[in-house]
């Protein structure tokens, strides 16, 4: 394609506006230095303008389109409100390091367990490293795929090929399409490559998990666009210095937000907690421990300086 056919346009890297000219704030999210430069390519206008599916009148959609299948992590499954919907995107974000690609993989062997296709697509990790962690989980790799790619049409034609019960991708910032100019992480790359991954997953009817890293500020990359782009959006927390890790659901198309998985990290990954009252109980009373002997030595200081000053 001739230069004369594409054009730069500056795109905010926040909510995904853009502009013809560089602009200080963006006039969205008030956000400040966030617009980028992106060589923009125009697609094809030659092109077949069929839908997903031709359309059907609602009493004659059958309830098999919305079918769930049901993890066997209770508490991630109570979640999703009773499981993975076919065809559905899942977006699961939270701090480097929270949880979120230790709860994927564990999610990914626990589907592959039950005689079923699962692929697991990392872009920034070998396949060495995932299979050490793995064996550190004491995970099964039965029917669990591993690839390790950042094309977007590689991991498309590797998903057709394998037709998958589950795709895991992780992370949606490491992929990038050839098609885009753009830099990989970027909100261009993002959202091209979420909305491909979208709609391959409506049509193969095939779920599809990709984990998100946040900014600063604690939102995910993206947020505008990614958060109206999927189905279902999940946040993996933790308190710092905590074992225990929280998924809550913030969007799901498919049941409710009110529900809260509790995991606890050990040494075999995140185990499902059984009475969260009494994990968090326990806590309570060893932190209440903590904080009255802390004011034991300094009452005790207080002492000691007094009684230290009346000897003299």
């Amino acid at each position: 394609m001739s230069k004369s056919a594409k054009k730069a346009v500056f795109v905010c890297q926040q909510c995904g506006r853009e502009a013809l000219k560089w602009l200080g704030r963006c006039p969205d999210c008030q956000q400040w230095n966030t617009f980028v430069e992106t060589v923009v390519t125009p697609a094809a206008s030659a092109r077949p303008l069929s839908p997903l599916e031709p359309p059907r009148e609602r009493s004659r959609v059958t309830l098999q389109d919305a079918d769930r299948s049901p993890l066997p992590i209770a508490e991630f499954n109570r979640v999703l409100g009773g499981g993975i919907v076919s065809g559905s995107l899942a977006l699961i974000s939270g701090d480097p390091g929270i949880g979120k690609s230790t709860l994927l993989l564990q999610a990914a062997a626990a589907m592959a367990g039950d005689k079923s296709t699962v692929i697991y697509i990392t872009g920034e990790e070998t396949l060495h490293q995932i299979k050490l962690r793995a064996e550190r989980l004491g995970l099964d790799g039965e029917g669990l795929f591993l690839l390790a790619e950042t094309d977007l049409e590689i991991i498309q034609h590797q998903i057709e090929q394998l037709s998958p019960r589950l795709v895991v991708i992780d992370s949606i910032q490491t992929v990038s399409s050839p098609e885009l100019e753009a830099a990989p992480g970027s909100i261009t790359q993002v959202r091209e490559c979420t909305l491909k991954l979208m709609r391959q997953a409506k049509l193969s009817n095939v779920p599809v998990f990709i984990a998100g890293h946040v900014t600063k500020d604690g939102s995910i990359a993206g947020p505008r666009v990614l958060e109206h782009i999927v189905d279902v959006v999940l946040y993996l927390e933790g308190e710092p210095f905590s074992a225990y890790r929280l998924l809550r659901c913030i969007k799901n198309r498919f049941g409710s937000t009110n529900e809260v998985g509790i995991f606890e990290m050990k040494e075999k990954g995140l185990i499902e907690v059984s009475n969260p009252s009494l994990a968090f109980l326990s806590q309570r009373g060893r932190d209440a421990i903590v904080q009255m002997s802390r004011l034991v030595e300094q009452f005790l200081d207080v002492l000691d300086y007094h009684f230290v000053g009346w000897a003299v």
